[in-house]
C-alpha cells in the first residue's frame, strides 16, 4: 500500500472520529433519542466492518478469494452509507457541520476506492492466501483504529438496544385536565417543552397553531397542526381558547456577550408583542395567555424557600424574566387572565440541561458544580406540561407560578442520583474558578448560583406531581 493511500485512510479516521464524537455523542446525543434506533444499528455494522478493514489492510496483504471479501465488505459499507443517509434524513435534521463532515467522508472514501480497488483486484488473481505485511507504526496505528471503531460498534449496538427498552409515556394523558376540543396557540412549538406539549395536545383531539420561525424542523411536530410563520396569518375571527408563550432564544448554549444578552431579551420580548397585538385584534379573546418566564426572576440565594411571594436579586436572569413578565401581563387589559411560569430546570431525555450532561455522565466524566452546595429546583418534562394543561383548566391560577418540582436538591445530590442512575462514578468536580473564567455571569447565574424553589401554588391549586423526587424522574426518563 502506497503512502498516499496510508494518508487518505488516516484523514478517513480522523474525520470519523469527529463525526462520532462531537456530532453522534455531544450535539446530536444520538445514543439517548429513541428516534435514532435505527440508525445506532447502521452506525454498529459500519463501525464493525471498519474495525475488519483496519485490522485486514494494517497487518495482511489477502490474495484470491480473501481480496473478494474485502472488497464485498467494501461495497457493502457504500450501502450501509447510502441506507443511513436515507435513515438520518427521515428522522432528523443534521446539523451544517455534520452534513458537511458526511461529504467530506463521501469524497475520501470515493479516493481510497480509486487507490485501494486496483490493488485488491491485482491481489485477487492470485492464489488464496493471508500473507502477513508488517508497515511498521502504520499497522500499529491501524490496530488502535481498528479496537476504536469495534469499541465504538459495540456502543451503538448497546445504546440500540437500550433504546428499545425506553417507553414513552402516553402523550394524551399529559393534557387530561382541559375541556375537550380547546384551540391552542403555541409560539416555540419546536422547543424542548413546546413540541412535547403539543404532541399531548394532538394526540388528546386538541387543534394546535403553531407559531414557528423554521418550517423544516416543525415537519418533526405531530400531526395534525397549523403550522405558521408570523401571527399576522391569523384573521381576526379566528378561534383560540389559550395561548402558551414559550419563545424566545436559548440561554443556555452560549455565553451571555452584550450581543447574546440583547437577542435573549428582543427574543421574548418581540414575540411577546406579537402576541398581544394578535389578542387585540382577535374578535374573541383567549381566556388565558400562559407565559414562560424562569426560576432566575428571584436571583440568586443561598438556602432560603422561595414561593411566589418571595422577592427578588437583581441580576441579569431576573431583569430578563421580569422584563417578559411585565410585557405578558399587558394582556390582562383585554381581559385576559396572564399566569406566568416560572420555570425551573427542567429533566428530560429530549433536551433541557440534563440531555447535555448525559454523554459526560454516561462516559464516567461527569461530577458537580463548584462547591456543589447550590440548590437545583428541577420539574421532569411531561409534569411541566402537564401543568401547563393545569393552569389553563384552573380559572383561579393567575400571576406567578413556580414551575418546579416539591423536593428541590443540591447539586451534590444531582450529580450523585444522576451517576447512580447510569451506573458511573461523579468524581470529576469542576472547579468555580474555572467556570467564572469561561463563563463569567452565565456560569454565575446557571451553574454556580441557585434558588430553592417551592411549587406553593400549583400544590394549593390541586395538582400533583407525578415525580415529587429527583430519583423517581431519573429513572422513569433513563
Amino acid at each position: 500500500m502506497t503512502p498516499l493511500l496510508w494518508s487518505l485512510i488516516a484523514l478517513q479516521i480522523v474525520m470519523g472520529v469527529f463525526d462520532t464524537f462531537y456530532h453522534h455523542e455531544f450535539t446530536e446525543r444520538l445514543a439517548w433519542r429513541p428516534s435514532q434506533r435505527g440508525e445506532l444499528k447502521l452506525h454498529g455494522v459500519r463501525n464493525v466492518l471498519y474495525a475488519l478493514l483496519f485490522v485486514v489492510l494494517g497487518w495482511c496483504e489477502v490474495h484470491g478469494l480473501f481480496a473478494i471479501l474485502v472488497l464485498a465488505v467494501l461495497v457493502a459499507e457504500i450501502g450501509i452509507t447510502l441506507t443511513d443517509f436515507v435513515e438520518e434524513d427521515l428522522t432528523r435534521k443534521l446539523p451544517p457541520s455534520e452534513r458537511i463532515n458526511h461529504t467530506l467522508l463521501a469524497i475520501n472514501y470515493g479516493a481510497i476506492l480509486m487507490l485501494l480497488v486496483p490493488l485488491l483486484i491485482d491481489w485477487a488473481t492470485r492464489p488464496s492466501a493471508i500473507v502477513p505485511a508488517y508497515a511498521g507504526v502504520l499497522s500499529w496505528i491501524a490496530a488502535a483504529a481498528a479496537v476504536g471503531a469495534a469499541l465504538c460498534g459495540l456502543r451503538d449496538f448497546a445504546a440500540a438496544r437500550r433504546l428499545a427498552r425506553m417507553s414513552q409515556p402516553d402523550a394524551a394523558a399529559l393534557v387530561g385536565a382541559l375541556p375537550p376540543a380547546q384551540t391552542i396557540l403555541i409560539t416555540g412549538a419546536t422547543g424542548f417543552i413546546g413540541a412535547r406539549l403539543a404532541a399531548g395536545l394532538t394526540a388528546a383531539g386538541h387543534h394546535v397553531v403553531a407559531l414557528v420561525r423554521d418550517p423544516a424542523k416543525a415537519a418533526m411536530l405531530p400531526a395534525p397542526l397549523t403550522m405558521i410563520t408570523s401571527l399576522d396569518q391569523l384573521a381576526s375571527d379566528t378561534r383560540i381558547d389559550a395561548i402558551v408563550n414559550l419563545a424566545g432564544e436559548p440561554i443556555g448554549n452560549a455565553p451571555w456577550t452584550a450581543a447574546k444578552r440583547a437577542t435573549i431579551l428582543q427574543s421574548r420580548l418581540a414575540t411577546t408583542e406579537a402576541v398581544l397585538s394578535l389578542i387585540a385584534r382577535l374578535d374573541r379573546k383567549p381566556k388565558v395567555l400562559v407565559n414562560g418566564s424562569a426560576i432566575g426572576w428571584y436571583g440568586l440565594w443561598q438556602d432560603q424557600p422561595l414561593t411566589e411571594s418571595a422577592k427578588s436579586h437583581a441580576c441579569f436572569s431576573h431583569d430578563l424574566c421580569e422584563a417578559w413578565e411585565q410585557a405578558a401581563r399587558r394582556a390582562e387589559a383585554h381581559g385576559v387572565r396572564v399566569a406566568l411560569l416560572r420555570i425551573g430546570l427542567v429533566v428530560g431525555r429530549d433536551g433541557g440541561f440534563l440531555s447535555r450532561m448525559l454523554t459526560p455522565f454516561e462516559f464516567g466524566l461527569g461530577g458537580p458544580f463548584g462547591s456543589g452546595l447550590q440548590w437545583m429546583s428541577w420539574i421532569e418534562c411531561d409534569d411541566l406540561v402537564r401543568l401547563i394543561a393545569h393552569v389553563i383548566a384552573t380559572d383561579a391560577i393567575t400571576g406567578p407560578v413556580n414551575a418546579t418540582a416539591p423536593l428541590p436538591v443540591r447539586n451534590l445530590a444531582f450529580a450523585a442520583e444522576l451517576a447512580r442512575c447510569l451506573r458511573r462514578p461523579a468524581l470529576l468536580r469542576v472547579p468555580a474558578g474555572l467556570l467564572r473564567r469561561i463563563g463569567g455571569d452565565f456560569a454565575e447565574e446557571l451553574l454556580l448560583g441557585g434558588q430553592r424553589v417551592v411549587p406553593n401554588k400549583a400544590l394549593s391549586s390541586g395538582f400533583v406531581f407525578r415525580h415529587q423526587s429527583l430519583r423517581s424522574a431519573l429513572e422513569e426518563i433513563l
